[in-house]
């Protein structure tokens, strides 16, 4: 699930990726097996709700077992989002595009992380279990993000989604945003860690090495790229998108599949490679970290801006 729920995404201008829509959260993030048709080009439409702006805290909840390795990859990346170094391209410089929505500046920052490694609620989870565990992080002004492991199932995981956003409301209190991503290494690597696995449908382009070693987690990390900037710029299905509310087009979701330049179906676009170890990327991030982030839409341009 790449963000929250989804129907179809629309690819450069004119193309886009028709899924089947997910339940009530916001945006989802899309897996790659889908049919291509023409389409008007995007522009997202802002209903005047409330959005997500200044100091947002992310807690995480880790369900399932992740080596320390691949917690760190992770949180180094939301820790990149408000990083000034190193300089653009860089994950930074991608979150600031989420600055020209509603409300401005959004600093990320990691608040409480719970981990249940013995997944206490079963390996097979719905989207109630997802509510529940982020239920347990919830905050004003803040995005539970729960994140499964491999082996760990969810209900439309890479049939229609490959993470997810939305919000509810527990025990009579405000509403709360939260998001879900999965690990897709062991499930569906050619759906939700694509450009990284050559796709079972469609063009069979060679795949692009991962920018940390691990197909899984940097897979994962493009999805948390899409359902944060979802998250933040429509979290209560009153923010900014395109088409029905309970299967929208958001931030993210609206440039599936570009990462680069000259980005067509099934070619991610120009990015950066490391001539030593071949690993593709277009941020750098803290601690030296490179990711592969999508394009987001700008709202000043009204396109889908890529960082190289």
């Amino acid at each position: 699930m790449y963000s929250t729920s989804i129907s179809t995404l629309t690819f450069f201008a004119s193309s886009v990726l028709i899924i089947s829509a997910l339940f009530h959260p916001c945006s989802a993030t899309i897996p790659r097996k889908l049919a291509l048709v023409q389409t008007p080009a995007t522009v997202l439409k802002y209903y005047k709700g409330s959005v997500l702006h200044g100091n947002i805290t992310v807690n995480l909840l880790w369900y399932g077992k992740f080596s320390a390795i691949q917690k760190t990859i992770i949180i180094d990346f939301l820790e990149s989002l408000n990083s000034h170094l190193p300089t653009p391209p860089s994950a930074a410089s991608w979150w600031q595009t989420t600055a020209k929505y509603k409300g401005g500046l959004r600093s990320i920052h990691i608040g409480k992380q719970i981990v249940d490694e013995k997944c206490s609620l079963g390996k097979s989870l719905k989207d109630s279990h997802l509510i529940y565990l982020a239920s347990k992080n919830k905050g004003f002004n803040q995005i539970s993000l729960v994140l499964t492991a491999a082996d760990v199932g969810v209900a439309g995981f890479c049939m229609n989604r490959c993470g997810t956003h939305g919000s509810t409301r527990v025990n009579k209190g405000h509403n709360f945003a939260y998001a879900w991503v999965g690990n897709s290494v062991t499930q569906c690597p050619d759906q939700c860690a694509w450009p990284f696995v050559q796709p079972t449908f469609g063009p069979k382009m060679p795949p692009l090495v991962a920018p940390n070693g691990d197909i899984g987690v940097d897979g994962m990390v493009i999805n948390i790229a899409t359902v944060m900037a979802g998250t933040v710029t429509n979290p209560f299905d009153g923010g900014y998108f395109q088409g029905p509310a309970t299967a929208p087009l958001e931030a993210v979701t609206a440039c599936t599949g570009i990462f680069g330049s000259g980005a067509f179906p099934g070619y991610p676009g120009k990015v950066l490679v490391d001539k030593k170890t071949k690993a593709s990327y277009n941020a750098q991030g803290a601690k030296g970290r490179r990711y592969l982030l999508p394009a987001m839409w700008d709202p000043d341009t009204l396109t889908c801006k890529t960082l190289v």
